[in-house]
């Protein structure tokens, strides 16, 4: 397997670079829908794994996720070796969303990237819905897009709508999906047109942001 999976042209407006959960590779079907879905759409997506998941792939044994600090530097890792002269997003699927969310601000401050996608953000832990994890996204600088199902449990529409995020924070909210976006079958919803939903809307903000940086460099 290489380290990195890349779908869409490298003359795409920009680059999304996406890393993935906490406990599946940057190979599932989720991950790769929704990367095919926006190379489709004409941009280009990079997706890394983060170093436990690239030795569990070597080993076959199943190892924890890597302390925060060294998640964060991974993370910031790749981004510094990109090769890209494409406008960077980051994001990814929710521990790799969250990562992202993390050292987005000073990515962004520094001119680095655009914006930040999450696909599914775990605000908690699954059954912890005290234990949040939002202090970093009351003050979030970076226009950021948080692709959500109704019903994840791990910070359900019903629970984010009572926390109070920075404006700079934006919702994309998948009917009666669960983390991973798959609705139960009595909704009449499938998890793939919330897939597909999920790839129309990170494609709409995507273009969004790259208008708003063309209008900006005129």
């Amino acid at each position: 397997m290489p380290n990195l999976l890349v779908n869409g042209p490298d003359t795409a407006l920009a680059t999304v670079l996406l890393a993935h959960g906490a406990g599946a590779g940057m190979d599932t079907a989720f991950m790769t829908q929704m990367a095919q879905g926006l190379a489709e759409k004409g941009w280009q997506v990079i997706r890394f794994e983060f170093p436990y998941m690239a030795k569990q792939r070597n080993s076959g044994r199943r190892t924890p996720p890597n302390r925060v600090e060294i998640l964060l530097q991974s993370f910031l890792g790749q981004v510094q070796s990109l090769h890209t002269r494409q406008p960077l997003v980051i994001g990814g699927k929710s521990m790799g969303g969250r990562i992202a969310s993390l050292v987005t601000d000073e990515l962004f401050s520094e001119s680095r990237i655009l914006g930040c996608i999450c696909l599914g953000y775990p605000f908690h832990p699954l059954g912890k819905p005290k234990t949040l994890r939002v202090e970093h996204l009351l003050q979030l600088q970076t226009p950021t897009l948080i692709v959500q199902g109704d019903r994840d449990a791990m910070g359900s529409r019903e629970e984010v709508e009572n926390y109070s995020l920075s404006p700079q924070l934006q919702f994309a909210w998948m009917p009666d999906g669960d983390h991973s976006f798959k609705p139960r079958r009595r909704s009449g919803h499938t998890e793939q047109k919330n897939l597909n939903l999920a790839v129309t809307k990170v494609n709409d903000f995507l273009g969004r942001l790259t208008a708003s940086t063309q209008r900006n460099s005129h």
